[in-house]
């Protein structure tokens, strides 16, 4: 755990600091400002504000929105500079797991794989690889990392960001950001704050409490202040009323008066809503245009409805951010070449550092000599990012299927199991007959189809389009009348972009639609435009008997087996919230009938947050994979096969079901009510909840499996005046190396007038042990994790007296157990 710093050394990056940076990342040419959040240097506060004195109303409000680049590089936004005072412009790419933009990038495995780590260390390197390949790839900022906490196990981008521990996700934000600065890349915190779900996200209001807020939201937003982030998004909700992008209470009461922070604040793209109300509040950014820091900005100053200090306040924080980072003192650091080997090593150490082996019985995992199946959709194509803001072009991603195939010694054989894309209609089911698989209209041509097309019998359809054109050239099919793929309104239409199902293998766009048939004909019509380049598409179908046969086969493959290795999937996406826990499609029933044919199956989740699995006692093995990214199937192989321990640990509670967990059956703490939604558990998210209830998880926080056994014993803790130093052996009895991470977690306070947790993570280390080794181990818990926050006094207070500390390897198996009186003042800076 890290040691406590303040806020001044956070904001002054050593030069072995930047060594180190270079070092992990590759050659990175000679670095000549202390980019890492450095201070400006002497002289730079003057040079600021004497741009600004040479700026004009139109040069100033241009610094303060996003626009057009004209030599766009394929990233989210663009601020163009003004030249003739040597300002360059900014860009400003997505990335929380890579730097998404039209060219190739590492494809690093999800934040919520990384925080699986429980490694600060590994944090930092996965920040180098994005900075460096940022600055690498022509940006200046990157819109990371995410630090909100998985609230509810619906949140559409619980995979983008780090758990439900606060704790642990501000180690983690702090330690990304200083790797991604300390490359020369501006890092922008984000969603700041109370962004917790995806529904709703443009207009709902959060009613959190000041205390619920501090002791966990804003925990890792604070980190990443303390950490020098250069930049913060606002958030697209209300809080408390207002919306987050003109809340003064958060952009300036909280961030800069209480945090001290110095950098801007962007909007979320479109997140901005007003003009005089934001700017004053403490927003200093809207992206990705200029609807309310453009003209309007410019008419207000005009008319003196917004002083023209305001404008300057929010320039001089872009300024002093970007002289911060060198960018205005005539010689911009020169940018590095991309160093994709060294981005693909890191990537392969943090999947499997972060794989977490959730259950293995009977020794089904490591797997040993024998016939192995690979059955499901995801064992054979790449699965490397959710979707939305996350999606990155790699240079490379194999399948799970051709990794495992190099790896093993026996046959290895592959059944589909689960079809995502449909398969070609028989010659016999449409009239006139039709070739469906490779229709080509030819640019500035239409094309059209009338007919008919026969069902066997009542069944369940999916019929499927794959096309390369645009959604409006998307072509239109008509079932009895009805269109089938209609382009859907606004931001909805492009919410599955990047994501697994809404691209085929081939890299043509896929679009679905479900719907009973009856025996018989159905009238079928399709037309079709080329547009200006032409348009490739065909359609597609699976059925219930289709279904029933790609299930029998993989009956089939798993049967003449040793090992089965089935991979599960769950495609989610910024935009979309998850109906269900439960996986997509007909994968339990595919699970439950490849389990009756092979008790030694082990499932391979490739989804972004906790699953239900009511199969899964009579499985041999379940490994969490989440989305791992380019080097995912390599990682994956190695973990299977035993050539690494899996070393990874939930980050969140997985709940058994969509009724047990702490948003269950309560619409308004999820999805809200008439749009306001209430965090009435308070204090108690995630792990916190089910203990204060009495409620078991399907496994707990912490939780994750190891190849060999390591027990714990000879507990200590003392008070040292400004934390906990809890002491402990560690002791691997098995017969393999492996990795281990033991958990500190703290009981309430008897001090404390104030609802309190049953217990609260502590602090934690992650530790490599060979087999027959021990070690003693430190864990550092600050005098934060010790406090509360008052609201009466407004400020945090230490939870004096006798606290009781566990030891476990999670925070449902705590194996060791003491007290430690806590003595000192009850409250003050922490």
């Amino acid at each position: 755990m890290p040691a406590p710093v303040s806020r001044r050394s956070t904001l002054r990056l050593t030069a072995a600091a930047i060594a180190a940076a270079a070092t992990a990342v590759g050659t990175v040419p000679a670095v000549r400002h202390a980019f890492a959040a450095g201070g400006p240097g002497p002289g730079a506060g003057r040079r600021v504000e004497g741009l600004i004195a040479k700026l004009t109303l139109d040069e100033k409000v241009s610094l303060l929105h996003g626009a057009d680049d004209p030599d766009a590089l394929g990233q989210a936004g663009y601020v163009p500079g003004v030249p003739r005072l040597g300002i360059p412009p900014l860009r400003l790419a997505d990335g929380p797991a890579g730097v998404r933009v039209t060219r190739h990038a590492t494809a690093l495995p999800a934040p919520v794989l990384l925080a699986s780590a429980f490694d600060p260390d590994l944090a930092r390197r996965y920040g180098r690889v994005i900075g460096h390949e940022g600055r690498a790839l022509g940006q200046d900022v990157l819109l990371s990392p995410m630090v909100n906490l998985i609230r509810s196990p619906y949140a559409g981008r619980n995979f983008e960001t780090f758990g439900e521990d606060p704790l642990l996700a501000a180690d983690l934000v702090a330690a990304e950001i200083e790797g991604i600065q300390g490359q020369g890349l501006i890092a922008t915190v984000k969603h700041f704050a109370l962004n917790n779900q995806e529904k709703d996200r443009t207009s709902l209001d959060v009613r959190a409490g000041e205390r619920t807020m501090h002791e966990l939201e804003l925990r890792g937003f604070e980190a990443a202040v303390r950490a020098g982030t250069g930049a913060v998004m606002g958030a697209y909700n209300k809080v408390d009323g207002t919306y987050a992008c003109e809340n003064r209470t958060l952009l300036t009461g909280i961030l800069r008066e209480q945090w001290g922070f110095t950098g801007w604040v962007m909007s979320d793209w479109f997140a901005a809503h007003s003009t005089a109300a934001a700017l004053t509040a403490g927003l200093d950014m809207e992206m990705p245009d200029d609807t309310c820091f453009g003209t309007a900005l410019k008419t207000a100053v005009r008319d003196g409805s917004v002083p023209e200090r305001y404008v300057d306040r929010a320039v001089r924080r872009v300024l002093t951010v970007m002289d911060r980072f060198g960018l205005l003192d005539g010689t911009p650091p020169a940018r590095p070449e991309r160093d994709a080997g060294a981005g693909a090593a890191v990537a392969l150490e943090v999947a499997k550092a972060g794989a977490t082996l959730l259950r293995n019985e009977h020794r089904t995992l490591p797997l040993d000599a024998g016939r192995i199946a690979v059955i499901g959709p995801t064992g054979a194509l790449p699965f490397v990012s959710g979707a939305g803001s996350a999606h990155v072009v790699p240079d490379a991603a194999t399948s799970p299927l051709d990794a495992i195939r190099d790896r093993a010694a026996d046959p290895v054989v592959y059944a589909l199991g689960e079809d995502l894309y449909g398969k070609a209609f028989p010659p016999d089911a449409l009239a006139p007959r039709l070739d469906t698989e490779a229709q080509h209209v030819a640019a500035g041509h239409t094309w059209t189809y009338e007919g008919t097309l026969t069902a066997p019998e009542d069944d369940d359809w999916t019929l499927l389009i794959h096309y390369s054109g645009t959604p409006t050239l998307r072509p239109k099919v008509l079932l009895d009348g009805q269109e089938l793929f209609p382009l859907a309104p606004g931001y909805d239409e492009y919410i599955l972009f990047g994501g697994l199902l809404s691209r085929a293998p081939d890299a043509l766009a896929v679009r679905r639609r479900t719907l009973r048939l009856t025996k018989g004909p159905h009238a079928l019509h399709i037309s079709a435009q080329g547009g200006d380049r032409g348009q490739l598409f065909r359609l597609r179908r699976i059925t219930g008997a289709t279904r029933a046969a790609d299930v029998a086969e993989a009956v089939t493959a798993a049967r003449a087996a040793r090992h089965v290795v089935l991979f599960a999937y769950e495609d989610a996406t910024e935009g979309l919230d998850r109906g269900t826990i439960a996986l997509p499609g007909h994968q339990e029933a595919l699970i439950d009938a490849v389990i009756a044919a092979n008790r030694r199956t082990t499932v391979v989740l490739n989804t972004s947050s906790a699953t239900s699995m009511p199969w899964l006692r009579r499985t041999g093995a379940v490994l969490q994979m989440y989305y791992p990214g380019q080097e995912g199937a390599a990682a994956t192989a190695a973990v299977l096969f035993g050539d690494c321990d899996p070393g990874g640990r939930l980050t969140q509670s997985f709940p058994a079901d969509d009724d047990h967990h702490p948003v269950a059956g309560d619409p308004h703490r999820y999805p809200g009510v008439d749009g306001e939604e209430d965090y009435s558990e308070g204090i108690h998210l995630g792990y916190r909840w089910y203990d204060a209830n009495g409620v078991r998880p399907l496994f707990p926080f912490g939780h994750g499996l190891s190849y060999t056994s390591f027990a714990y014993a000879d507990v200590a803790a003392r008070w040292t005046g400004d934390g906990l130093d809890v002491t402990f052996t560690v002791h691997n009895t098995g017969r393999r190396d492996g990795i281990d991470v033991p958990q500190v977690y703290l009981g309430p306070s008897p001090d404390l007038r104030l609802d309190q947790a049953v217990r609260v993570l502590g602090g934690y280390r992650r530790i490599a042990l060979a087999a027959g080794e021990g070690c003693r181990v430190t864990v550092r818990v600050t005098r934060r994790s010790l406090s509360s926050w008052d609201p009466h006094r407004h400020g945090w207070a230490l939870g004096t007296g006798p606290r009781t500390v566990w030891v476990g390897a999670s925070s449902g198996d705590l194996r060791l157990r003491t007290r430690v009186r806590v003595t000192g003042a009850a409250s003050g800076a922490q």
